[in-house]
């Protein structure tokens, strides 16, 4: 296959269909779950910290692992979709998660939720990983993957959308229930199955349209396999800017219900806010993808950062901003947030075809370390924030119940919202600077 060749738009879609449910796993929990620990289930913040935190540990682990069964499995049967299968399991994780049984509250649910979240993560893995490692494993070009992962970031941004707004309506709106957190994740769930199943076909077929090389898995799993694939100095760097990312967008989405409420006075604004932080990226990441065909995707990458710093400054004025100028400076955030998630996702495939015959036969494995630093982020994330709120002295409550929060509390909600995550893109960016390999495939 010419690596100069053009993907079917069709096949593309069904690819990117598969990251709606993947985009509901990270979206969802990233968004509520802490928010749901805290305020409906009456966990204490730096538990429901380590809740969110202490199960993606053992991502570091295991997702590099899951990527050298994902290679093994290529070898093997000539495709990565057997370990896909059984990742669909994950919409069953996904509801259990929010189907705390009644009688649980406190650090009994706390233990209920951890549990959930460590089977959920595993099927993550599972489906993700191989999924992710399909734009490596297609003989396309540079600009080639640019444009796949266009069109997934266009479908991802869309399940982001739905479900970061259907879920707090789901949920009770202005008022949550545990019953309403239930409904919501058996609704969405469903729906979840349904894209992942998808998204298996759309990778057979783009996989039999640009096959590569069959390749010979080598190596055994765990720490070694990581540390291979972490001495590629362009990876290296890649992967530690995008840790920074991925903990600064899920800070700012788990940070989400909380401003709303406490900053902004109104819960219902919380569905306003995620739509202003996401709607944007359905037109910007097709702008994104020009840019990148112009100027190359880390000057691209680097200006959204920039922009995404701007952002989160207005965002730590709160309030005294006013509504219109912090939905502006969410909008600005999601825009910046379609870069984040395009461009470093054709960046990976761009540095395992760079490293040769070598990187090409362990795809699965840069795509598991990847993700592993993409779900430790999704841990980091929220629990900075809850770290935030406990130096605050945030008053955990259950649902129904009225807590009047201090001053301290509110000052760290606001700053949470805005500093914090203003200074872990600061990093990101200079990690980002140490990365040079766009520059030569240009």
């Amino acid at each position: 296959m010419d690596e100069a060749a053009r993907l079917p738009r069709g096949g593309m879609l069904a690819f990117a269909s598969g990251s709606l449910g993947m985009g509901t796993w990270v979206t969802v929990p990233g968004l509520l779950l802490l928010y749901f620990l805290t305020d409906v289930l009456a966990v204490a913040p730096l538990v429901a910290g380590f809740v969110l935190l202490l199960p993606k540990i053992a991502d570091v682990l295991l997702h590099p692992w899951v990527g050298h069964l994902s290679d093994a499995d290529l070898a093997r049967r000539g495709h990565r979709r057997h370990l896909m299968m059984l990742g669909c399991g994950l919409p069953l994780a996904f509801a259990a998660l929010f189907l705390v049984p009644g009688g649980l509250i406190g650090n009994s649910a706390a233990g209920w939720v951890a549990v959930a979240f460590i089977a959920g993560n595993l099927l993550f893995a599972a489906y993700q990983v191989p999924y992710l490692s399909t734009p490596a494993d297609l003989s396309i070009g540079y600009h080639e993957r640019t444009r796949l992962m266009g069109f997934r970031m266009v479908v991802l941004t869309v399940g982001i959308l739905l479900s970061g707004v259907l879920a707090p309506m789901l949920a009770g709106k202005e008022d949550p229930t545990r019953s309403g957190y239930a409904l919501m994740g058996l609704v969405l769930g469903a729906s979840m199955l349904i894209t992942m199943l998808i998204g298996i076909g759309g990778v057979r077929r783009l996989t039999a349209f640009a096959p590569s090389a069959a390749a010979t898995a080598h190596g055994k799993p765990g720490l070694r396999t990581l540390l291979v694939a972490l001495r590629d100095p362009q990876f290296r760097w890649l992967v530690g800017s995008y840790l920074a990312m991925s903990t600064t967008s899920h800070l700012v989405l788990a940070a989400v219900p909380y401003f709303a409420e406490y900053e902004l006075g109104r819960p219902g604004l919380t569905t306003v806010l995620v739509a202003a932080f996401v709607a944007p990226a359905l037109i910007a990441t097709p702008v994104w993808v020009v840019v990148a065909r112009r100027i190359g995707k880390q000057p691209g990458l680097l200006i959204a950062q920039g922009a995404f710093v701007a952002g989160s400054i207005v965002l730590a004025f709160g309030s005294a901003a006013g509504l219109p100028v912090l939905i502006a400076a969410v909008a600005v955030l999601g825009i910046a947030f379609a870069a984040m998630q395009l461009l470093p996702f054709s960046m990976m495939p761009d540095v395992i075809r760079a490293s040769g015959a070598d990187g090409t036969t362990r795809a699965g494995t840069y795509t598991g370390v990847w993700t592993a630093a993409e779900a430790t982020g999704g841990a980091l994330g929220p629990y900075v924030y809850a770290a935030c709120l406990a130096v605050g002295g945030f008053a955990a409550s259950s649902a129904g119940t009225e807590v009047v929060q201090s001053e301290s509390a509110h000052t760290m909600i606001r700053l949470g919202f805005g500093v914090v995550p203003a200074v872990l893109m600061v990093v990101a960016m200079l990690l980002q600077r140490r990365y040079t390999l766009d520059r030569t495939l240009r």
